[in-house]
């Protein structure tokens, strides 16, 4: 009787449990059609009264984006006229000149061309102004803009007008677009004579495939350890990035898991082969823009004590999205789950589900971090990113070097210097000489090139406020005095930074006469990230302590 009475009291609890969830998603149900009518009759109202014509499209478009950008920054609606940006994020694709622009004045001008592209073998040139393509004007045109009138089908002859510096009346060069392939290792080679080094710059579906000719290369060099660098990455595919652990591990080790709101989703990823490399010496190379998918390649790696991590603490993305076809040939990309790498840990640093009350969104509290253990019993954390075991602090650069490369006088100069000399010495010889930095100097007096330093400003601000005050009168002297100090001349801060700007303009030169590929093999001798991890990875004994080898 007592257990009848028990089992009926359950099956009411049951009850009642589910009849409230029932109301609770009834209650759900009902918002979400309340709120769709609300949408779709204030639209309504807004397209028949509003006292001038509106864009359908354009209207919604906006809506939408609003709605997406209370939740976080990597779930994106792309109508139908953008859907190619997708396929260029995936496969690094597309049909058009191949060339980076960027906007100058009014204008967008050739920044790079790629080598042996369209633009190439066109003879356009870094600094030529585009004018107008195929005769339709640039002029006031945006990045974007430009861009779209120059990429379109493959095989098409396009014509474009261009004003460059020394030329008395614009230039017409003829280009024919092709499918532009860029490339997710646009570099490796050999740090040293035992060191391979490859870069990797996104994971797109051809990156591991890249990687892995890579290391095969190398490997047939003699490269007896390797470097992989990953700064600057962004990341891209989950496929690519459980590849590539997969070459330095065993085979069946877990590389990383999702989780999310639907649990049929939540998937553990696992190396499926045999590794190209399971011994091979490694270090892995991350910075602040390093995310995503080079967030697991490196964090697996580090939690599984195969690679020694070195550079700054990485972004902090450790979110999944999922591309969804919508109707009318559009597409929402969102965000379905969280990465968890083989330590448990999660890298997302930023917690978009609860919001600070101006909207802006707060990192994981230290109060919050927990303690994970690697594959060899290191202590590692969660908490937004991975942490490098061998921190290398960025360089902090002088105010002139930075608004040097701000407005662009460094690009200028190199380019204005490039017309008047074809050619310069081979990438490991050159050099600036104390002639080229002489050069550099009267070039920016042409151009009248002045900036102000922070210290200055601060100092004009505790003017302002001691007048407010009235101290300014009796602390007149010292204020002035300080005014002496800060003080600063161009000529002066040239010769006192010309180390740290000597290392910019070297570059600039390199990448106007060598491309991309040169700017790459110049910095691979030229780093204090790769010079450290050479460093490790020739000391044996270093290399184990940092990864616990052997160590219970």
């Amino acid at each position: 009787m007592k257990t009848r009475r028990i089992l009926i009291a359950i099956i009411a609890v049951v009850g009642v449990a589910l009849g409230l969830t029932a109301l609770k998603n009834d209650d759900k149900n009902f918002n979400i059609s309340k709120n769709l009518n609300i949408f779709a009759t204030l639209f309504r109202d807004i397209n028949l009264f509003y006292v001038d014509e509106i864009d359908p499209d354009k209207t919604i478009t906006t809506g939408i984006n609003a709605m997406l950008n209370s939740l976080d920054p990597y779930t994106v609606y792309y109508p139908e006229s953008d859907t190619e940006d997708i396929a260029l994020m995936t496969t690094g694709e597309y049909a058009g000149i191949g060339s980076v622009v960027s906007k100058k004045g009014d204008y967008v001008i050739i920044r790079e061309p790629y080598k042996n592209s369209p633009a190439d073998k066109a003879g356009l040139l870094p600094g030529d102004i585009i004018l107008s393509v195929d005769g339709q004007s640039a002029e006031g045109k945006d990045v974007s803009e430009v861009s779209d009138m120059l990429k379109g089908q493959a095989g098409k002859e396009i014509t474009l007008k261009v004003r460059r510096q020394y030329e008395n009346k614009p230039l017409e060069k003829k280009a024919i677009r092709e499918k532009i392939q860029l490339p997710s290792v646009p570099f490796f080679g050999m740090a040293n004579d035992t060191t391979g080094y490859i870069y990797l710059s996104s994971f797109t579906d051809k990156a591991a495939a890249d990687v892995r000719n890579a290391i095969i290369s190398l490997k047939n060099t003699g490269a007896k350890a390797l470097i992989l660098d990953l700064r600057g990455n962004a990341g891209g595919l989950l496929d690519q990035a459980i590849e590539i652990v997969n070459y330095f591990v065993p085979r069946n080790s877990k590389v990383v898991s999702t989780k999310g709101k639907i649990k049929q989703w939540d998937k553990e990823y696992f190396a499926g082969k045999n590794p190209i490399v399971p011994d091979m010496p490694l270090a892995v190379l991350i910075d602040r823009a390093s995310a995503s998918a080079a967030e697991i390649v490196s964090g697996s790696l580090q939690d599984l004590d195969r690679a020694v991590l070195l550079g700054e603490r990485s972004f902090g993305k450790g979110l999944v999205q999922t591309v969804r076809d919508l109707t009318y040939n559009t597409k929402l990309k969102v965000t379905t789950a969280k990465y968890y790498i083989p330590s448990g840990r999660c890298i997302q640093a930023l917690d978009y589900s609860h919001r600070n009350p101006d909207g802006s969104v707060g990192k994981v509290p230290d109060s919050l971090i927990t303690e994970y253990q690697t594959l060899n019993g290191r202590k590692v954390y969660d908490g937004g990113g991975i942490t490098p075991d061998v921190k290398i602090e960025p360089q902090e650069f002088a105010r002139i070097t930075q608004e040097l490369v701000l407005q662009d006088l460094t690009f200028d100069f190199v380019n204005d210097y490039a017309l008047r000399h074809p050619q310069i010495a081979a990438i490991g010889d050159f050099r600036i000489t104390p002639e080229i930095y002489d050069e550099f100097k009267d070039f920016l007096k042409t151009k009248e090139f002045s900036y102000e330093t922070e210290s200055q400003r601060m100092l004009e601000r505790l003017v302002e406020i001691a007048k407010a005050e009235k101290y300014y009168d009796s602390s007149k002297e010292d204020i002035e005095r300080l005014k002496d100090d800060f003080n600063h001349s161009v000529d002066r801060d040239m010769n006192l930074f010309k180390e740290e700007i000597t290392t910019f303009l070297a570059e600039q030169f390199i990448q106007r006469y060598y491309y991309q590929e040169g700017l790459f093999e110049y910095r691979m001798h030229h780093d204090d990230c790769i010079d450290k991890a050479l460093e490790v990875l020739a000391d044996g004994e270093e290399y184990a302590a940092i990864l616990n080898v052997g160590e219970a």
